[in-house]
């Protein structure tokens, strides 16, 4: 069970959005985040490697927003967390200042090593490649 420290200091209960399909889910804790079909882009980098771009994920929670340079120009982007154990997953991007980066504005990219996949299947869970040779675009 997950819990997380509320306001005063009590103790408060996290209920987590299960998702039916092809996930992903946070390394360390195993709770979902997405779904396999959410993703926009898999040609993302940060510091370790590769990460993959994400139209919708749950079960995070959002930290304080800051310019950061990036590849692609300057972006307001938010770290966010997984909410039941509180690992950095990745960014949520806020805003983009170049009209061509737009898109992005509202999207997550999630680190590569910080996830897994399920897939479903009798096995569970596969680990993602967390190979940092990959030729593309963000780096945080």
């Amino acid at each position: 069970m997950c819990r997380k420290r509320v306001g005063n200091g009590e103790m408060g209960r996290i209920f987590l959005v299960e998702l039916e399909g092809r996930a992903y889910r946070c390394r360390f804790c195993d709770s979902p985040l997405t779904l396999a079909d959410h993703v926009l882009s898999r040609s993302f980098n940060c510091r370790r490697g590769r990460a993959y771009l994400f139209e919708n994920v749950v079960n995070i929670s959002v930290g304080p927003e800051e310019e950061r340079q990036m590849m692609s120009g300057v972006h307001t982007v938010a770290d966010i967390f997984c909410c039941c154990c509180g690992q950095l997953l990745g960014w949520k991007y806020m805003a983009a200042r170049d009209k061509n980066q737009k898109y992005k504005e509202g999207k997550v990219v999630l680190e590569r090593w910080r996830i897994i996949e399920d897939t479903g299947g009798a096995e569970g869970y596969d680990l993602l490649d967390t190979d940092q040779n990959s030729s593309e675009a963000e780096f945080s």
